[in-house]
């Protein structure tokens, strides 16, 4: 599991929003409001289908500016 700090360009927050929502692996989304705008949890199997998700996924859908990951230990 991971959660994935996001920031959007400005005012695109809800159609950012709704295209997470249908990736695969993507499990919550929240728009949030101080340094990020939006917040996103995944679950996979493992490191490779979670690097797909953020790499090949989140970060590649439009209107997204960058990403910080935290991949959950425990």
């Amino acid at each position: 599991m991971a959660f994935v700090f996001i920031n959007v360009e400005t005012g695109t927050e809800l159609e950012v929003r709704d295209a997470l929502l249908n990736i695969d692996g993507v499990k919550e989304v929240y728009v949030i409001y101080g340094v990020y705008d939006i917040v996103v949890k995944i679950e996979a199997e493992g490191i490779e289908e979670l690097k797909n998700i953020i790499s090949m996924k989140i970060r590649r859908t439009p209107n997204v500016k960058s990403t910080l990951t935290m991949i959950v230990l425990e």
